[in-house]
């Protein structure tokens, strides 16, 4: 059911709205229905009521004039009603409980006699004794008794003298026309409801789906140049508006932001270069190593701190690339340095990445597994679906399964086992979650069943 339902504002609307006029119709033709066989039926109760106390006054007058009942004079046929010792009856007759209930209630209202015991049926005209006689004849009808649907109604009402008057006549016709006139009806409506809320809706939704693509560029980019044009309803307008101020506002600090950390990342890298000299002139050997190796490890977190930072604004479009020739390039550096890493075979990939970036992020992988693993560590490359998957796999403790999700936010160690003293700042996958991120991917930690650590840079292929 979810894959018929439109994820668009435009086709949810458009969907609701038709859905509600059907259902709406539905319950218009079905009320319109019922009051026309209403008046279908009040027709057929009222026109065998007059015939019925037509026919029972008559014959009340004559039996009072002549004394004796006359259950066949011309003066009922007139009426169409006949006396009989029983009322009419054929294999075709149909019980009519509805109608029979009705015109019992209206002959009791007049005063005839029997009109609790009514009964009526009915049955296909063409099978009407009376219809037959006439059309053997040659005799000319009053109606056309040819129609399929065409019904004869009999309605039956006992005398005080044990025999039984009988009424018939047509069952009104349905208009063959009514549901005709509903469907054009419920085509004109849809019609012009249904255009003039999409033109409403494409009105709304253009400038919401321009505002989306920006949106969406503006998070890629970080460049405030390009700004929509405010459109659309007022409402609409003001948002636009209040976007692109908030475009020129975020784009402002962050401009901000780089010159900072810029200026900081000179004024900190400076004295400690002059540091990196001084400690030259330490005699003691092993305490030179040590303060040199601080200062290396100082120097290298901001590196790292000032990369996390500027991530997200870079100044070339990504470019398409072979991402199995990149892991095999970053896998090399790893070998020349006599680390135990190995490519496994895969398939060619191209996606559109900021090498550089890629590279980082995948070399951060790498040299968490060579530093926490404790033994071989295995890079694949391989697509699942429409992502691309550089997979790093080692045979390390792995990460407490609580600690997988917080194992990516900045500054964040793990157990003892990943203690200071194997090196970095606990930036490593932050930033290669950002750079997963910035790609429009995602990075993918988890503890292999067999005993070690997945980390899966996930890039999207188009």
């Amino acid at each position: 059911m979810s894959r018929l339902w439109p994820r668009s504002l435009l086709g949810q609307v458009m969907l609701a709205v038709a859905v509600a006029l059907l259902v709406a119709q539905a319950i218009s033709a079905a009320l319109l229905f019922r009051a026309s066989e209403e008046r279908r039926e009040q027709h057929l109760v009222g026109t065998l009521a007059v015939q019925v106390t037509a026919a029972a006054n008559l014959a009340r007058s004559e039996l009072r004039a002549r004394g004796t009942p006359s259950p066949a004079s011309r003066s009922m046929r007139r009426f169409r009603v006949e006396a009989g010792d029983a009322p009419p009856s054929s294999p075709a007759d149909r019980a009519e409980p509805r109608v029979a209930a009705a015109l019992g209630a209206v002959l009791a209202e007049q005063g005839v006699w029997g009109a609790g015991r009514v009964r009526v049926v009915s049955h296909p005209a063409l099978r009407d004794p009376h219809v037959q006689r006439r059309l053997s004849r040659g005799l000319p009808m009053s109606h056309d008794f040819t129609g399929p649907d065409t019904r004869m109604m009999l309605a039956s009402v006992p005398r005080q003298d044990g025999t039984w008057l009988t009424a018939r006549t047509l069952a009104p016709p349905r208009d063959p026309h009514a549901f005709q006139g509903l469907v054009i009806q419920t085509a004109v409506m849809f019609g012009v409801l249904l255009l003039a809320i999409w033109l409403l809706l494409r009105r709304i939704t253009r400038p919401l789906a321009a505002m989306t693509r920006r949106v969406e560029q503006f998070a890629r980019t970080y460049n405030a140049d390009g700004q929509l044009e405010p459109q659309g309803p007022d409402d609409i307008r003001r948002l636009i508006a209040a976007h692109n101020a908030m475009e020129a506002r975020i784009a402002a600090m962050l401009d901000e932001k780089d010159v900072m950390l810029g200026a900081i990342g000179h004024d900190l890298k400076t004295p400690l270069a002059a540091l990196r000299v001084r400690i030259e002139s330490v005699e003691d050997d092993d305490e030179r190593r040590r303060m040199a190796a601080g200062i290396e490890d100082i120097t290298a977190t901001l590196d790292d701190i000032l990369t996390l930072a500027r991530i997200g604004r870079a100044s070339a479009p990504p470019e398409r690339t072979d991402l199995s020739a990149l892991a095999a390039s970053v896998v090399e550096e790893f070998e020349d340095m006599g680390e135990d890493v190995a490519l496994e075979d895969g398939p060619r990939l191209v996606a559109p990445v900021h090498v550089t970036w890629a590279k980082r992020a995948l070399r951060n992988l790498i040299a968490n597994a060579v530093r926490y693993g404790g033994g071989a560590v295995s890079v694949a490359a391989l697509q699942e679906g429409n992502e691309a998957v550089l997979r790093v796999t080692d045979n390390g403790p792995g990460i407490p399964a609580g600690s997988l999700s917080a194992m990516t936010e900045p500054f964040t160690r793990g157990e003892a086992s990943r203690n200071r003293g194997t090196g970095g700042a606990g930036l490593g996958l932050t930033l290669a979650r950002a750079i997963a991120e910035q790609h429009g991917g995602s990075l993918v930690l988890a503890n292999r069943p067999e005993g070690g650590l997945s980390a899966e840079l996930r890039l999207p292929l188009a």
